[in-house]
């Protein structure tokens, strides 16, 4: 028998994955709910019956599981209801994605505690953007963020903003797509309305995506756009630094009119990364498979013959920066993996050490030169 799924609840993305988990936990008097937004020590969730404002079960608080974390905006959540307008979550359902990053505090015992912060979850596409007003254009930021959308099994695709403030947008355009390998990279402005219909394509009803970025890159105004209405709070970047001001205090999910929901995002400047090395493998394909045709399997890059990476620098194939942000990206996720490991950790160290000399004699042979 096929169930019927409710239409309020097929609106924000319940299908029958989220079901049969549902059914299989067998909670009486539960429902189902989708968080939508996260505040301090609540949450706001919708349901068949409207939104509640909800707070975690005693026992889910203080027994989190350490590999799941606590509930993220777009989780879907089982909930017993206490009255109309509140309720209390016991469980969350397991999820089809989930966008994550680094996250590091002082433990009360002493010492570093390194753990995973899930900022989005059940996102079918990741809006990655940035901005062509000259100030919140970098490249090496756009690869940290592509790793990471690449791990989290959602679409990744790259949205240029302030199109219309870029004397020279296709030479950008160009740049983006060189790092953005396989992934779709429009630009668009929203402001004056250019593009607008491109990224609404990609949020059919019952999708979610999300738009991830730097503070001023305009993630509240391309909201808006979709929107049609002033709903998001936005900001101008300041004019001293060109770095933006944070318009969007708390991640909310928002049904668009005619379907299809969007994660609005606080800014963050600095994105720490979560993970593993093969998580590069899709946005440092070109890297990756250089790295394959090497001589040796332990290449360094550095003085060994048949090194394909080092000739495609010379040879002008790849620029050094990628390289060198490659390399950046992949000793940040080898240390991850290694945190716990104190022999591995003091061996990867100097393996590292001698990764690092060869890339700056390279980078300075490089200049030499020219």
């Amino acid at each position: 028998m096929t169930e019927t799924i409710p239409e309020s609840l097929s609106a924000y993305g319940w299908d029958s994955f989220f079901s049969n988990h549902f059914r299989e936990l067998n909670m009486p008097d539960s429902v189902p709910c989708r968080i939508i937004s996260e505040y301090k020590s609540s949450y706001r969730v919708q349901g068949d019956d409207g939104e509640r404002t909800a707070l975690l079960a005693g026992r889910m608080r203080y027994d989190i599981d350490p590999e799941f974390g606590y509930p993220a905006v777009g989780d879907w959540v089982v909930v017993l209801p206490v009255d109309e307008q509140h309720c209390v979550i016991h469980a969350v359902l397991p999820r089809k994605s989930k966008f994550s990053r680094k996250s590091e505090y002082r433990q009360k015992a002493g010492g570093i505690k390194t753990e995973e912060q899930v900022i989005a979850a059940n996102i079918d596409t990741v809006f990655i953007v940035s901005a062509l007003d000259g100030r919140n254009f970098n490249l090496r930021r756009l690869e940290r963020y592509l790793t990471l959308a690449w791990k989290s099994d959602a679409s990744p695709v790259v949205i240029l903003n302030k199109v219309d403030l870029c004397p020279d947008p296709d030479s950008h355009i160009r740049d983006v797509e060189d790092v953005s390998i396989g992934v779709p990279v429009h630009a668009a402005s929203a402001i004056e309305n250019i593009g607008i219909s491109y990224i609404r394509n990609y949020i059919a009803p019952g999708q979610t995506a999300a738009l991830l970025g730097p503070s001023g890159v305009g993630k509240s105004a391309l909201i808006n756009a979709l929107l049609g209405s002033e709903k998001q709070a936005t900001n101008e970047t300041r004019a001293v630094d060109g770095k933006g001001r944070h318009a969007t205090t708390h991640r909310e999910l928002i049904l668009l009119p005619g379907g299809g929901l969007v994660m609005d995002t606080p800014g963050m400047r600095e994105i720490q990364m979560w993970g593993n090395e093969t998580d590069l493998q899709d946005s440092f394909e070109d890297i990756e498979s250089m790295a394959l045709q090497c001589r040796f399997s332990d290449c360094l890059h550095d003085t060994e013959p048949g090194c394909a990476v080092r000739e495609a620098i010379e040879n002008g194939d790849l620029d050094i920066s990628r390289y060198q942000s490659y390399l950046k990206l992949r000793k940040e996720l080898r240390y991850i993996a290694l945190r716990e490991d104190g022999t591995l950790r003091q061996q990867e160290q100097l393996r590292w050490r001698k990764i690092s000399k060869a890339a700056k004699k390279l980078k300075k042979h490089k200049y030499k030169d020219r």
